[in-house]
């Protein structure tokens, strides 16, 4: 299996392992498989037989050629072992008899971040092997919130790696901030900036697209390497899960083989439902993709349209990490949908002009597959108020925008189809919003809203985020976008 990049028209292609290793292609594109590798009805029933780490093992060696089977599965063990993954790592709910909650939330950060960069540093570290490669990689990270905590968490203490975070000041939760700036490990290391999610993301960019940087890094036996959904190992993981969760409906018996789904994912840059699509393509029966954002709409604007528009107002909501006006992962979709050429193209106006307006033909193709909907901040609070009260079910803010986009959808389309929907936090996570949302009463603080929260549910503080206002802070930095390549530069030499 080769990989090239989303805008190469050319044939040069990698292996999987320098895919990993690189994190984006030099001519800025993302790196995607030249094939999509399909499962048999005969593999759908050897998955559905098996546990979580035995079917990520197997459909990760369809991509990863020259990472053995072996390989994978002694990484894929230690990575959704029951020690990080208590109970299993994708249980599958169901909600109101027709939508079914696959939630991705029960690693040791409380988000489905962690479903991929649990095993996302022990491929890294592999294809340091494979790769021959002797100098240090230094993981750099853009992050709304989760990410970066599931980064760090799962990149602390390997040896030869390196990981520096960036935040928004003020764009994620007290109990993000906080998972972030108590991280433990020696290699690890936290900045927040002044400006939003796309300004991390786009001085993160901007460091990869520095060449002059690079070498500078080189020289003193650094390379940059990205934890983020561009990179091909953080999105591999995550069509597992769509493929477990089809596996263990038909084992339930809630699926008959090849019954169809949809599935409903909240996002924000679009990887977690573009893996979905993968799964799709590799003969998941999955029928519609459901993309659900929160007031930051440009998603459902553009599945609406078929214009990508970022020249737009951007809000700061009670679902931070889907507060994102930039969609990296949705040049994968137009590559895929389009070619590298036009993707090339496409991403060129993007840059230039702020937006672009896909061809009538290529719309089309991306409306056959994908809806689009979006949940205010009014209706994020009612739907988990909803949730709670009429099915005894706890969602987080973003699981509560999926929900209600399922919900819209469902409405809209007479739908009898039965709906997988990505729930992506646990609700303690924004403990404070949710509490808000079922009690009507703001919580004494946001630290004292995850007893609250604990109180008014009967549910428990999951371990990783309990008494987390008690831990020791070691990372309090805050600068400009214009002075992160100068603290990478600092974080490097250290």
């Amino acid at each position: 299996m080769n990989y090239t990049s989303t805008r190469s028209t050319s044939k040069n292609y990698v292996s999987a392992a320098m895919a990993i290793k690189n994190g984006l292609a030099d001519d800025g594109g993302l790196y995607m498989p030249t094939e999509i590798p399909k499962l048999t009805e005969k593999d759908i029933e050897s998955l559905k037989n098996m546990g979580y780490a035995e079917r990520a093992a197997f459909i990760m060696s369809k991509f990863l050629s020259e990472y053995s089977y072996e390989e994978l599965l002694f990484d894929c063990e230690n990575a959704y072992s029951e020690e990080r993954f208590p109970g299993g790592a994708a249980p599958i709910k169901n909600i109101d008899g027709n939508v079914y909650s696959l939630e991705l939330w029960h690693g040791p950060t409380c988000a489905f971040k962690d479903m991929a960069l649990q095993i996302m540093p022990r491929l890294l570290s592999r294809a340091l092997e494979k790769t021959d490669e002797k100098r240090t990689a230094l993981i750099l990270v853009a992050t709304s919130g989760d990410t970066g905590k599931a980064a760090l968490e799962g990149y602390k203490d390997v040896d030869r790696i390196k990981i520096k975070v960036f935040y928004p000041v003020d764009g994620v939760s007290r109990v993000q901030k906080l998972q972030m700036a108590t991280q433990e490990g020696s290699n690890v290391d936290v900045c927040a900036i002044e400006g939003n999610f796309d300004d991390a993301q786009n001085g993160v960019k901007a460091i990869f697209g520095d060449t002059d940087f690079s070498r500078e890094l080189n020289e003193k036996g650094t390379f940059l390497s990205s934890a983020n959904s561009i990179n091909w190992g953080r999105l591999v993981p995550q069509v597992v899960y769509y493929v477990s969760a089809y596996c263990d409906m038909l084992k339930n018996n809630e699926l008959s083989y090849g019954e169809k789904i949809d599935v409903c994912v909240p996002t924000g840059n679009f990887g977690n439902i573009f893996a979905a699509y993968i799964a799709k393509l590799m003969n998941i029966p999955i029928n519609k993709l459901i993309c659900a954002s929160n007031k930051n709409n440009i998603l459902t604007d553009f599945l609406k349209s078929g214009t990508y528009d970022r020249n737009r107002s951007f809000y700061t909501t009670i679902s931070p990490s889907m507060d994102i006006l930039i969609s990296s992962n949705l040049e994968r979709l137009l590559y895929l949908v389009c070619g590298s050429e036009k993707t090339a193209l496409y991403m060129k106006e993007l840059k230039e002009n702020g937006k672009y307006t896909l061809a009538e033909e290529d719309f089309a193709k991306i409306k056959e597959n994908f809806f689009g909907y979006y949940c205010d901040e009014e209706n994020t609070k009612n739907t988990i108020k909803y949730t709670f009260e009429n099915h005894g079910y706890l969602i987080d803010t973003h699981t509560a925008v999926g929900y209600s986009c399922a919900l819209q959808y469902l409405k809209e389309t007479d739908s009898k189809t039965k709906i997988i929907l990505a729930s992506t936090a646990s609700p303690f996570k924004f403990a404070s919003d949710v509490y808000q949302a079922i009690s009507g009463k703001a919580p004494k603080n946001e630290l004292s809203a995850l007893n609250e929260l604990s109180e008014i549910s009967n549910e428990p503080i999951p371990k990783p985020l309990d008494k987390i206002g008690e831990r020791k802070i070691r990372f309090s930095d805050v600068c400009k976008p214009s002075d992160m390549k100068k603290t990478v530069l600092e974080f490097s030499q250290k």
